[in-house]
């Protein structure tokens, strides 16, 4: 319990300074004493989810804010560190490098097919795109009965909000990144 606290005391000094808010402004605005507040920053008090709710909804920010462990400004991801899954009998291979960020709305995966693989995909959400750029080989994209091939070095954006195929149409193995947005 006293790692959550610091994270909430870091938070929320973090917060008030950026908002440029004395303590008397923050205990205004959220109905949380200045004396409770003081103790959350210096991690003196463990507050009540209520507490929080309360001082998230004041500042008007999400309540994640508050508890979640702020990311660093750079993280760097070892292949090896990432669970690899696999279809049509291991030859696609998806790397999920950044997994979904509510606050970024993408996901990013580096994807390996060997020669003849295939994947079908179901649509995605309303308005969701995808981004691919192919690193090596070949790929072939079905998209809406229109077929796409993408080359070495080439890229291809389109709607994934309906179904979609991807094909190492090439005679070697396909690398690409492929990045999906979800609109909010």
């Amino acid at each position: 319990m006293e790692e959550i606290n610091l994270i909430i005391a870091r938070n929320l000094k973090s917060i008030r300074d950026n908002k440029k808010l004395s303590l008397e402004k923050v205990a205004e605005l959220t109905g949380v004493s200045k004396t409770m507040i003081g103790q959350i920053e210096r991690g003196e008090s463990s507050p009540t989810i209520t507490t929080i709710w309360k001082i998230a909804n004041g500042l008007k920010i999400s309540f994640t804010s508050l508890i979640n462990q702020p990311q660093p400004d750079t993280k760097v991801i070892q292949k090896s560190e990432v669970q690899q899954l696999s279809e049509d009998n291991g030859k696609y291979r998806v790397y999920p490098y950044f997994p979904f960020d509510e606050e970024r709305r993408f996901e990013m995966y580096a994807v390996e097919i060997d020669k003849g693989g295939f994947l079908a995909s179901e649509s995605h959400g309303e308005g969701t795109e995808e981004y691919i750029t192919v690193y090596e080989g070949e790929l072939t994209i079905r998209v809406n009965n229109s077929e796409h091939t993408i080359g070495n070095g080439d890229s291809i954006r389109f709607k994934a909000d309906r179904p979609h195929t991807y094909h190492n149409s090439g005679g070697s193995l396909t690398r690409l990144s492929m990045v999906i947005y979800y609109p909010a």
